[in-house]
């Protein structure tokens, strides 16, 4: 039982309501972990977050209601040097216990760091840095030099895997925590697989892999693609479910589908899935497949882990941390091959039993109290 002298006033600075996407669900979610702790949380959220330059899906706002048991500041331009100054004089003059930073690219890191030096002058705040990604996915001039920037104010860092803190060093040596993602649980319960295929209007005879989330190159749709186009895949009653908005150009995607006559072995639903629709998708499939080119941590893995379903990731990153192999799914190597192999061996050895009992036990690691622990201790 906590003290009351150990409640904490906390800051959180990064994505939140009406922003949309993983990012503002997990700080969302840890909020709410935090105020249940007993600590007193606000989130500072961005009124401007990207450019569109910076931004190549549809919107980055939500169509739901802000939630009414946060306390969310919508205050924070990611690119107006005035506003970055205003933000930091207010933050340093409320004297939070800590500020906790999300930090996910090196584009924020302008923004970001300099809130952190000025909130740092009261002496008092504890300036902690949650680390996504160091060094990005997709490179653009600058990156070290803004990541740097960011990095020199913060006291300590936390980090969800390994690959994170290895190219934390190449920056700092600071202390850095190293705690899993926590399991996203707020989807609602796993569904029947008739009652999610009624709901997509889809055939539940089939047998259903899912690609879901943002579709950028680094994420191996493509391989995903090549794997489905296997003659030993194409034999079998299995489609794949493409969930999520596009971030690049689709024609490319397209073409493989047309060259590789997959149009009856593809469901494409490429807009923006909200937060409702998710359990769908999921209670839905047999097997959850991310295979990413370059990763760190995954927050589709966190969704698997919370519905119970199976996965198969490429050795890339911190996947092969979050996912054991033959415990809980399949890590395989970064080829169409090797993808197509295991969802074969998946069906053929009848693993989903197996595999689910895997994850039951797995999953007691991934606890939302032990990251809040870790942000206000």
């Amino acid at each position: 039982m906590m003290n009351a002298n150990d409640n904490k006033s906390i800051i959180i600075l990064g994505p939140a309501h009406p922003l949309r996407g993983g990012l503002a669900a997990f700080n969302e979610r840890l909020s709410r972990e935090l105020i249940k702790q007993g600590h007193q949380v606000t989130i500072y959220t961005f009124s401007l977050q990207y450019p569109s330059f910076l931004f190549p899906g549809k919107t980055q706002y939500a169509d739901s209601a802000s939630p009414n048991d946060l306390n969310i500041k919508v205050v924070v331009n990611s690119i107006n040097p005035f506003n970055w100054i205003k933000i930091g004089r207010e933050i340093k003059k409320n004297q939070p216990d800590v500020l906790m930073i999300r930090f996910w690219l090196p584009f924020m890191g302008p923004c970001l760091g300099t809130i952190a030096r000025i909130v740092k002058r009261n002496k008092q705040t504890k300036i902690i840095g949650v680390l996504d990604n160091v060094i990005p996915h997709e490179h653009r001039i600058g990156d070290k030099w803004f990541t740097n920037y960011f990095i020199k104010p913060v006291d300590r860092f936390i980090a969800m895997s390994q690959q994170v803190i290895k190219d934390l060093r190449t920056f700092t040596d600071k202390p850095c925590t190293y705690i899993l993602h926590p399991i996203y649980d707020h989807y609602g319960d796993l569904l029947k697989k008739e009652d999610a295929c009624n709901y997509l209007q889809i055939d539940n005879s089939f047998h259903y892999l899912l690609f879901f989330g943002f579709i950028r190159n680094y994420k191996g749709l493509d391989i995903l693609l090549k794997a489905l186009a296997d003659e030993r895949i194409k034999a079998r009653n299995i489609k794949l479910i493409i969930a999520g908005e596009f971030y690049e150009d689709s024609s490319s995607y397209h073409q493989l589908i047309n060259e590789n006559n997959l149009e009856d072995k593809i469901i494409l639903a490429t807009d923006y899935i909200a937060d409702e629709e998710v359990k769908y998708y999921f209670s839905a499939a047999d097997l959850i497949v991310q295979p990413y080119r370059s990763a760190t941590q995954s927050g589709i893995s966190q969704i698997a882990y919370h519905f119970e379903i199976p996965m198969i990731v490429t050795n890339v990153g911190g996947l092969p941390e979050m996912v054991p192999n033959g415990k809980v799914g399949y890590v395989v190597d970064v080829n169409s091959t090797s993808i197509a192999d295991a969802i074969l061996a998946f069906y053929d050895e009848n693993k989903s039993i197996q595999f689910s009992a895997g994850i039951k036990e797995e999953k007691k690691k991934y606890s939302w109290d032990t990251f809040a622990n870790a942000i206000s201790h």
